[in-house]
């Protein structure tokens, strides 16, 4: 133990010539247990009392409950019987049935809601008269200061994921050019159960990171509710001990997932401890035996650190039961939140202003957004498949991409009314709505779209026309229309003309055109043969 806190057996057991003043420490026992339970004095007021040490009082409190032992104790029992269960041989075990299974209750304490009290009272059900609440919680203390520190950390089972990327990059052949490159290797650990997810990437950025939470929750099964990164840039847009700033895609993948985003406390490297020690375990399990090898590309790679990752969650422990695979199993993928039915796209983000026709420009493409926002900036959000459009946090629209360049991807719901009455307009509806004056009519407004270069410049005309009726009646305008097709007038004007002059209703003979003037400079078709 430590220095000016040595106890009676550290001070005493195993030396010659002492059996005097152990017979005096039986006394001092007994005195001490007699001002505890029967004067009702606390442990620091019965040190005072005996001029001992707190320690001391503290060490018999302990070794009473590890011996089994009660107050009062029992009657007959020798200052001799009492050392003999007190004091037995350094390293020499003695059976006692009540001793609790102490890895277990330390598992037990990885549960959500699991308290030392209530460990004890499940303890008294398999050994009823067993430790008193404060033996049970001081010989758990005692234990727990003997087994790895990595362990000691109370971690609720599903609760935490600590997440870091290593600080050194592992050296990888590129396929492609033959240039040695660096490897940047991703951990992720979970709390209670330390088990590990690892692998590697081109770079450290955004969409990398993403990636790398995406395939952890994929390879655990589940989501942690908390997750706890270091303060990178990728994760943390400005690190403070009280109010840190989560970066907007972190943060919205973290929603996504169901859980919050909790940074380590800056320059507090004990806040990831499990990270951290993941990653000295990530070098020696993972990268150590694969330095000799070499890998083309980052598939290779990763295929090389699944196994080598496999080994690591199956490893048994030196001091506890099981391995971090077990323990995940049994305790704490249970209590992971179950992953949504798709997982979290990592788009990227991009700054555009909205052109005046209320389209925005991505690659070569152009989408629609709501006319209000025309000239305002807005955020694009996209992936291969989809694009998002944000003004000021809220989603204004959504689109499929669309890799045509040069071309226009637009929603109706997008355009100013009189657009989009105007783009509501095909070819075929206009056809249709000419043949309810007639099919003269239909068949003028049909020749005359067909004659344009492209339908919708016929527009305009075919609507012109279809407005005389208003003024003239549909009969007159069928007569217009059949008159201006046997003419081979192919416009608005041309039946406008017709039936402002009347000739709607000469005969076809009539209509036709009046001979022209004779004139010697005039040849006939006989001239050129």
């Amino acid at each position: 133990m430590e220095k000016g806190r040595q106890t009676l057996l550290d001070k005493y057991e195993g030396e010659e010539g002492a059996v005097a003043y152990r017979r005096l420490s039986m006394r001092r026992i007994r005195e001490i247990l007699r001002l505890k339970f029967e004067a009702g004095l606390s442990q620091r007021a019965i040190a005072r009392a005996l001029g001992v040490s707190n320690s001391t009082v503290s060490e018999a409190f302990s070794r009473i409950g590890q011996a089994g032992l009660s107050w009062p104790l029992p009657e007959g029992l020798t200052d001799a019987e009492l050392e003999k269960r007190l004091y037995r041989a350094r390293g020499q075990a003695v059976a006692n049935p009540r001793e609790p299974d102490w890895a277990l209750v330390q598992r037990k304490l990885t549960g959500k809601y699991v308290t030392l009290r209530l460990a004890w009272e499940e303890y008294l059900e398999a050994y009823p008269g067993g430790y008193g609440y404060s033996w049970f919680c001081e010989s758990y203390r005692i234990w727990q200061k003997r087994i790895d520190v990595v362990m000691r950390q109370e971690h609720k089972a599903g609760e935490k994921l600590f997440v870091d990327w290593a600080g050194k990059t592992l050296p990888y052949l590129d396929a492609e050019s033959g240039e040695v490159r660096g490897a940047h290797l991703f951990l992720a650990v979970l709390g209670a159960s330390n088990y590990t997810y690892a692998e590697v990437f081109e770079n450290e950025r955004m969409e990398s990171f993403l990636t790398a939470h995406v395939h952890a929750f994929e390879f655990f099964g589940g989501a942690p509710e908390l997750l706890v990164p270091d303060n990178l840039k990728t994760g943390v847009t400005k690190a403070d001990r009280y109010e840190a700033e989560i970066a907007a895609p972190y943060e919205e993948l973290a929603a996504h997932y169901g859980a919050a985003v909790a940074p380590a406390r800056l320059r507090k490297p004990r806040d990831k401890a499990k990270v951290e020690s993941g990653v000295l375990f990530a070098y020696r399990a993972l990268a150590a035996p694969l330095r000799a090898r070499s890998f083309f590309g980052l598939a290779d790679f990763n295929v090389a650190i699944g196994a080598q990752l496999t080994a690591l969650n199956e490893r048994p422990f030196q001091k506890l039961p099981g391995s971090r695979k077990s323990f995940f199993l049994e305790r704490e993928a249970p209590l992971l939140r179950p992953l949504p039915a798709e997982p979290f796209s990592c788009r990227t983000r991009k700054l555009a202003r909205v052109h005046i026709d209320y389209h925005v420009e991505l690659e070569g493409h152009y989408y629609s957004v709501p006319y209000q926002l025309v000239r305002e900036q807005v955020e694009l959000r996209f992936d291969a498949c989809m694009l998002e459009v944000y003004h000021q946090g809220m989603r204004v629209a959504l689109h499929v991409r669309n890799g045509r360049k040069g071309r226009a991807t637009t929603d109706m719901a997008h355009m100013p009314e009189k657009h989009r009455a105007q783009a509501a307009w095909t070819p075929e509806r206009m056809a249709a709505w000419a043949a309810q004056t007639g099919p003269t009519t239909a068949a003028l407004c049909e020749v005359i779209m067909a004659a344009r270069p492209h339908p919708a410049l016929g527009f305009r005309s075919c609507l012109g026309i279809l407005h005389l009726e208003g003024k003239y009646g549909a009969q007159r305008l069928e007569a217009a229309c059949a008159r201006a097709l046997a003419a081979g007038g192919r416009s608005y004007g041309s039946v406008r003309s017709i039936l402002e002059r009347g000739l709607d209703a000469l005969p076809a003979e009539a209509a036709a055109p009046p001979p022209g003037p004779s004139h010697a400079n005039l040849r006939g078709p006989g001239y050129y043969d």
